[in-house]
């Protein structure tokens, strides 16, 4: 009888020992896991980033397009985007190439 007592005990230790070493490998490597945490935090951290620098770049375009409207028109940005995108100059300019 405590030799079948032993058998049962080793039993239940091993299963138990399984499932501990089941839980704390998806503790770790599951879809809820603590690596995936490190991962979906690095994704936040460039997401965030890049949304700054995407934020940044609107607030510059927005700039750009108030100064070119008719309420505010800076004529030396005019000057300069006519220019680089249609390629005029003046009439008392000298090209050199």
């Amino acid at each position: 009888m405590s030799q079948r007592f032993s058998i049962s005990s080793t039993i239940f230790f091993a299963l138990a020992f399984a499932l501990g070493l089941y839980f704390a490998f998806a503790a770790v490597q599951g879809p809820s896991g603590i690596l995936r945490r490190v991962q979906i935090e690095s994704e936040t951290a460039e997401l965030a980033e890049e949304r700054d620098r995407l934020r940044a770049e609107v607030d510059r375009m927005q700039n750009l397009t108030h100064r070119l409207s008719d309420k505010f028109l800076d004529l030396d940005l005019l000057d300069e985007r006519a220019r680089e995108v249609l390629g005029l100059i003046r009439a008392d300019e000298v090209i050199i190439r």
